[in-house]
């Protein structure tokens, strides 16, 4: 197989003559014999003007390419798409696959032996894990590392579970517009991503898991000096990496994923994580079944006290241990025969030094934070291929629920009534939002938090059953019923629900039914009406090839060849 200049030659009808141009062109760039013959290590860089969580990128990919150079290879960093979280329109997720695909085709297309992949923002990760997977080159992950907590008039503050708290407080009247326009300014004060156990520190714990990144590493702040020391280190095992030719299908494997389903539930974490898991798995042949994760989630307990789930933040867990910490008390439970990129196995790794673990953070798996995992997968009449609810920061007195449905057609029919005082709506009853999932929205935004109607919230409500065919942000909390599959604009069953039916959730029996009779429902399906394409673009070949929630809403023809 072909190295360095040599891979991947342009395509003239003669291969001499294009390594040729290639090493003239190359010249051109100041580079001497000795650099173009050593390994090339491309470096895929996801900063962006547009994206917060990232700005720090030109120090961090500095510090990739001393360990590249110190190893004994050339790095040459290129751009993708950058998927900065709040900066998009309708939702970073509806962009998710086409930065997969450019991760991918600019990994196969340009010569480099090894690549790091530079990322942190919450689909930034799985776009490029999910491109890396099926550019199959080898490739090692470094995570942007997460914010640091802020501070408002003595109270600690992290993006962005706070964020929420704060904003449910003002819409409820209890804080002023001064007030929260202070907290707007302490939530997020330094580069990284969100400073709780959202989807991208979540997707930071569960890439460190599956070995895709260097052990130690998925915690570490991303304003700290240890940050630069693991992108150096990225760097120098990039170069490794190309020279063994360790290639993601041999450390992405099901024992693998099982992992990473165990320390997504030990952790509290993110329920976008199931989607963007099934969705890397689905590129290496790998299938993810919910009926998996509730057979794992109940025998695997939460052991990290973090916001939120809990109350502590990311810094915390990295001074508490990381996710080493956590992986040890999970140890009898885990494939440890797993190899990471370093080489080692997983197992290998752990029998280490074991280190400084805070017991108030990361608890034992003898005494846990909560005694269960964090998710839980529901299914019944209102969600044939399954639902998700994140028990582990909703309220146990809605587990087991019967309630009164009052619908919302879509984003905007929800923005327009939810605070109308003339909304008949009780306490008691079960808010639904449909048409938006992956095709009704487009995209799957995280509208899935539904907020409490202000009237409601101003008479001291804090939490309703929620139920939708959208997402919700990993930092949000409560009872809220995510994911139902296959959604409403799909056909799903959740299309049919009309203001004032019955539904029940049941988390202990698993079940999410709607108690509306077959033949009424035949009745209503017949007056349903199809949502038009877009005529053009992205959104149109989104559209046309976007999978469910159950498959992680990949495009059915990324998915390896074995699961399409």
């Amino acid at each position: 197989m072909s190295h360095g200049l040599a891979r991947g030659l342009t395509n003239y009808g003669d291969r001499d003559f294009a390594l040729y141009l290639r090493r003239s062109f190359a010249r051109s760039m100041g580079y001497s014999d000795a650099a173009l013959a050593k390994p090339i290590v491309g470096i895929a860089d996801s900063g962006s003007g547009f994206n917060n969580c990232h700005r720090h990128f030109p120090e961090l990919i500095a510090a990739v390419e001393r360990g590249v150079l110190a190893a004994g290879g050339l790095p040459l960093r290129f751009p993708t798409i950058s998927l900065g979280e709040v900066f998009l329109e309708p939702t970073s997720m509806l962009y998710r696959n086409l930065m997969s695909m450019d991760v991918e085709e600019m990994i196969r297309a340009q010569p480099m032996d090894a690549v790091v992949l530079v990322g942190g923002c919450d689909k930034t990760v799985p776009a490029q894990l999910m491109g890396a997977a099926s550019a199959n080159v080898p490739a090692i992950q470094l995570l942007a590392g997460p914010m640091m907590t802020g501070r408002h008039e003595g109270e600690r503050l992290g993006a962005c579970t706070d964020c929420r708290r704060f904003w449910a407080k003002y819409r409820a009247g209890a804080i002023t517009k001064d007030q929260i326009d202070g907290i707007e300014g302490r939530l997020a004060t330094t580069s990284g991503t969100c400073a709780v156990m959202g989807t991208a520190s979540t997707m930071a714990c569960l890439t460190e898991t599956l070995g895709m990144a260097l052990p130690g590493t998925a915690a570490i702040p991303a304003v700290h000096a240890d940050r630069l020391r693991a992108a150096e280190a990225s760097g120098e095992t990039a170069v490794r990496l190309a020279r063994t030719g360790l290639t993601p299908d041999r450390i992405l494997t099901a024992a693998a994923f099982e992992n990473a389903l165990r320390v997504l539930l030990a952790v509290g974490g993110s329920t976008n994580a199931v989607i963007h898991l099934t969705a890397v798995a689905g590129r290496v042949g790998v299938t993810l079944s919910l009926e998996a994760l509730n057979r794992l989630s109940d025998e695997t307990p939460v052991l990290v006290d973090l916001k939120p789930s809990g109350q502590h933040y990311m810094e915390d867990l990295f001074a508490a241990g990381g996710v080493g910490a956590v992986l040890r008390e999970l140890a009898p439970r885990l494939r440890l025969d797993c190899l990471t990129v370093t080489g080692e196995t997983l197992g290998e790794w752990l029998a280490g030094p074991a280190g400084y673990v805070d017991r108030a953070v990361v608890r034992t798996a003898d005494e846990p934070f909560q005694a269960v995992g964090g998710l839980v997968a529901l299914f019944g009449t209102l969600a044939p291929g399954g639902a998700i609810l994140k028990r582990s920061a909703a309220g146990a007195r809605l587990f087991e629920h019967e309630g009164r449905a009052v619908v919302f057609q879509s984003l905007d029919d929800l923005a327009a009534r939810i605070d109308d005082p003339a909304l008949d709506v009780t306490p008691d009853d079960v808010l639904v939002l449909k048409n938006a999932g992956p095709i009704g929205a487009p995209g799957m935004p995280e509208a899935g938090y539904l907020p409490i109607p202000q009237k409601l919230s101003r008479a001291g409500v804090t939490d309703m059953l929620r139920i939708s065919d959208a997402r919700m942000s990993g930092t949000a909390y409560g009872s809220i019923v995510l994911h139902v599959t296959p959604e409403s604009a799909a056909g799903g069953p959740l299309r049919l629900v009309t203001s004032g039916d019955r539904i029940r959730l049941s988390v202990k029996e698993r079940r999410l039914d709607l108690l509306v009779e077959a033949a009424e429902l035949e009745r209503r399906a017949e007056r349903v009406e199809a949502i038009a394409a877009p005529p053009r673009g992205y959104r149109r070949l989104y559209l046309d090839h976007v999978l469910q929630a159950d498959a992680g809403c990949d495009f059915d023809f990324l998915r390896h060849p074995s699961r399409r």
